[in-house]
């Protein structure tokens, strides 16, 4: 079966997950990126079309020609990128797939509309605030009180989030915002202090599977960066129930959906629903922790086949990520190398995710990340230890 893959930078995720699990399920696949070079240095043995991705037009377009000269007919269109998701979903209905509604994918991307949906839904409302490109963030911003978060409207992760504590200090941060993101709107919005936690859920359509989620360590304010995540198995049924109704509000229920949220008090506040399988190799420790073909059943959600009443996942594991990260721009001039390891019963695997002699600036953001540790086990306490021991032996050397 045809299946089209949409990418823009080559990730581990699409790397080690979902052109793997496609290989098992025996599909075709075409990947359509505006970044083909680096798809084709990195997946060599994949057809890499050249294709303004960002555009479903061109997505479309693309697929209709290929179809058109004799291809076979799509059996599905895919991605798992946080910026694809809409231009995935419109391609998926011209063609006539099982796929995501677009309108859910446009409100989980679009903060703003998030935000006034679930308010306008009843289901929970957070003061925040949009400016559009250039409007002065002095002006008024409605009932949104200090401290806040700035962050790009259709932003990603921790990129371009700062928690500010004062009008002067929001005009500093949405001037350097906008001088590396031309154009963009913002959403101010007010600090939802609790633990961040995030749910991942595999639905399709009418079936919502919940997978557990992570409690995050996050770096000292005003930044965002994520340190650690710890894997936590079940909640309580009142913050579960809490954020499947406000997934439920939005639409979410396709495919595979990774939502953060922190919980103050008992009460469940989203921060942000990115309808896609969580990254940064968390979904690869998913797949590894709860023993189940999760890529697998994602891509065959998107082929239009029915998940199973029980996915078979265990429930008796421990899991744990660390994201060491840069704490000043300079070159990587010394770096531990990729590792394997099994302590006991914990399995932990390393992997760099930049490279000795790499020049590096400071972005305060995930972007820091210099490498990837990730442990599975029987039991919290022994994963934990034998992460902490493996970081005390490591050392990453940066000269300026």
């Amino acid at each position: 079966m045809q299946t089209y893959l949409l990418a823009l930078k080559p990730t581990d995720s699409v790397s080690e997950g979902f052109l793997p699990a496609a290989r098992r399920l025996g599909l075709r696949v075409t990947l359509l990126t505006d970044q083909p070079e680096a798809h084709r240095a990195r997946h060599p043995d994949i057809e890499v079309l050249v294709c303004d991705v960002r555009d479903h037009h061109a997505v479309i377009s693309a697929i209709a020609e290929r179809t058109r000269s004799g291809a076979r007919a799509p059996a599905a269109v895919f991605s798992n990128s946080d910026h694809l998701q809409t231009q995935t979903a419109l391609a998926a209905d011209y063609f006539g797939l099982p796929g995501k509604s677009w309108h859910t994918t446009l409100r989980t991307k679009d903060k703003a509309l998030m935000r006034r949906h679930l308010a306008a839904a009843g289901a929970d409302t957070v003061r925040s605030a949009e400016l559009a490109p250039g409007q002065d963030p002095t002006g008024p911003l409605g009932d949104v009180p200090f401290p806040c978060v700035v962050k790009p409207r259709e932003g990603v992760a921790s990129e371009d989030v700062f928690c500010v504590g004062n009008a002067e200090e929001l005009s500093r941060r949405c001037d350097e915002i906008r001088a590396r993101r031309p154009g963009a709107a913002l959403v101010v919005e007010e600090y939802l202090k609790g633990e961040l936690h995030t749910l991942e859920t595999l639905g399709d359509g009418e079936r919502l599977h919940v997978l557990g989620g992570f409690r995050t360590e996050l770096s000292p304010l005003p930044y965002f960066i994520e340190e650690r995540m710890s894997f936590v198995a079940s909640r309580p049924p009142s913050v579960e129930d809490q954020v499947l109704r406000q997934l439920g509000a939005l639409g979410v229920g396709f495919g595979a959906c990774h939502t953060e949220f922190v919980v103050d008090d008992g009460r469940v506040r989203l921060i942000e629903v990115n309808y896609r399988a969580i990254g940064d190799q968390c979904d690869l420790l998913l797949a590894e922790l709860l023993g189940i073909p999760l890529f697998e059943h994602i891509l065959r959600t998107h082929l239009g086949e029915a998940l199973p009443g029980d996915l078979g996942a265990r429930t008796d594991g421990a899991a744990r990520l660390d994201y060491p990260c840069a704490d000043r721009a300079g070159t990587l001039a010394a770096a531990p190398g990729p590792a394997d390891l099994t302590v006991g019963d914990v399995k932990l695997t390393y992997r760099p995710v930049r490279e000795v002699g790499e020049r590096l600036e400071l972005h305060h953001t995930n972007r820091d990340f210099l490498g990837i540790v990730r442990a599975v086990g029987r039991r919290q306490e022994s994963v934990d230890r034998v992460v902490a021991g493996f970081l005390a032996r490591q050392s990453w050397e940066i000269t300026p």
